[in-house]
């Protein structure tokens, strides 16, 4: 009896433990919320969206015209509380840190991936987890979600064709995602916020910069280029709303405006 007694004390101990392994590894708990904040940078009439997310994943799919690749991508929801329907027209940027192995890289639409992901990432293809690609998110404005009921997330992918999946192929002299291990990814058009700034060398004749609101995250990866495991992929919080610089164009009223602090 009492053998019995300790062998179920361990196991009282142990299963615990292993579920909570297992549901971790999993993923689905494994997500991230960044809620709007308001700067000191924003004018009046700025709306923020709120963006939940988990952190990015690696999949092997074989792409038309590219062969087999491995890509990493970030799934992510959208969610409207501004109070009016918002579009949303995503532009996602990973920046890689490491001091040896520098790049930036924009999000592609990849359908053969897309496809892939949405088989992994909404396995009973309920609508409201399909994601959709950085173009289709902004074919509709993200619906507003009240205050008093269930908030209404829009769900998208953004997709980065990462390397190849044939080590015999892989051109052991350039670098790719595969070396990086401390990596940002930012996200722009989350919000309507922009702001203008002297050009670099403060030249009166060149135009000057425009800042939009974006959205910071950092994370840290474990491993090297053969260790391919999104589980070595951790989100580094906090998220951080900046003011990042931006190749958007403004049209010159809008420039006029903001110097005559309009």
């Amino acid at each position: 009896m009492l053998r019995r007694c300790k062998l179920w004390m361990l196991l009282a101990v142990l299963v615990p433990t292993l579920s909570f392994g297992m549901v971790f590894a999993a993923g689905p708990f494994n997500e991230f919320e960044a809620k709007a904040v308001k700067s000191d940078l924003d004018k009046s009439n700025v709306w923020v969206l709120d963006f939940r997310f988990k952190a990015p994943r690696l999949i092997k799919v074989d792409i038309p015209g590219r062969g087999s690749r491995i890509c990493w991508y970030l799934w992510y929801q959208v969610i409207n509380n501004t109070g009016e329907p918002r579009t949303f027209i995503p532009d996602f940027d990973l920046v890689t840190q490491d001091t040896d192995n520098p790049g930036s890289y924009h999000d592609e639409v990849l359908p053969k991936v897309q496809e892939a992901i949405n088989k992994i990432e909404s396995p009973t293809n309920a609508d409201y987890l399909m994601a959709k690609n950085s173009v289709t998110i902004s074919n509709q404005p993200i619906p507003v979600s009240k205050a008093d009921a269930y908030p209404v997330a829009v769900t998208g992918v953004a997709i980065w064709d990462g390397t190849n999946a044939d080590p015999k192929k892989r051109d052991g002299k350039k670098k790719d995602l595969a070396d990086s291990n401390r990596f940002s990814i930012f996200v722009s058009g989350l919000s309507n916020g922009w702001v203008l700034t002297d050009p670099p060398g403060g030249k009166g004749d060149d135009l000057p910069v425009v800042r939009r609101k974006t959205l910071r995250l950092e994370f840290k990866r474990r491993g090297d280029r053969f260790l391919l495991d999104a589980r070595d992929i951790s989100f580094q919080p906090p998220a951080e709303w900046i003011y990042r610089a931006s190749t958007l164009k403004l049209p010159k009223e809008d420039i006029d405006d903001d110097k005559k602090g309009k």
